[in-house]
């Protein structure tokens, strides 16, 4: 049995980029958690009223009814500022992200991509990175990147693209991250955006054809070590 845990800077995060291959993973008998680093709501608002305390608490409803569906075992939040990662030193946030390492010792790490549009999302690898650096000691032999949908597709620049050369059939799990997506109800969009329903299908169905399969997940391989 593999340990693994899921880093993502957002609610939603954590489906949007691997649900499918985390659902294949714990009915295949592994153990999956989830840290989310920030509400994912506040950048969205000038000032913490009432309404906005009430939308970060229903986000945080969101986030457990999307991780049961999943069967994480267990979901973690930081406090981190929503869209605002770059204000926080790095080694803030990679402090936190290592008292999770520590806690939890996985094994297999999936987190966001290097190159995404999202200064978060940018900060959270960087952080990930850092905190699970293979030192003597430290249990992450495997990292993974997930591509996040409106932000890893919206980053054109060629030295930062995303260039999976790791995929996942998901064929059995797809129902399941789409039912979890779901959860999210405020962060739909609808089709064509790449965070609809109709997007998420269509991008497992586009890396399925890549392997040979109806339904794929794609990641970047950044680590694997061998003992």
């Amino acid at each position: 049995m593999e340990k693994i845990l899921v880093i993502a800077a957002h609610p939603d995060d954590e489906i949007l980029g691997c649900g499918g291959t985390i659902k294949r993973l714990i009915d295949e008998g592994n153990e999956a958690y989830s840290l989310i680093l920030s509400d994912g709501t506040t950048s969205r608002h000038g000032n913490l009223t009432e309404v906005v305390l009430e939308e970060i608490k229903n986000r945080l409803k969101q986030s457990q009814a999307a991780a049961k569906i999943i069967g994480y075992k267990e979901l973690f939040f930081c406090q981190f500022v929503d869209n605002s990662f770059d204000k926080d030193t790095l080694l803030e946030i990679v402090k936190a992200i290592e008292k999770y390492i520590v806690l939890l010792k996985p094994s297999i790490i999936f987190t966001h991509h290097y190159g995404d549009l999202n200064i978060d999302h940018q900060r959270t690898f960087q952080a990930v990175q850092t905190a699970s650096r293979p030192m003597v000691n430290c249990p992450v032999k495997e990292l993974y990147c997930f591509e996040t949908f409106s932000a890893t597709e919206w980053s054109f620049i060629d030295k930062d693209k995303f260039v999976p050369n790791y995929f996942v059939n998901i064929e059995t799990t797809l129902k399941d991250k789409l039912q979890a997506i779901k959860c999210y109800k405020s962060e739909l969009r609808q089709f064509p955006h790449p965070r609809s329903i109709e997007g998420l299908e269509t991008a497992a169905r586009r890396w399925g054809t890549v392997i040979g399969c109806n339904y794929a997940e794609a990641f970047e391989l950044v680590r694997k070590i061998i003992p």
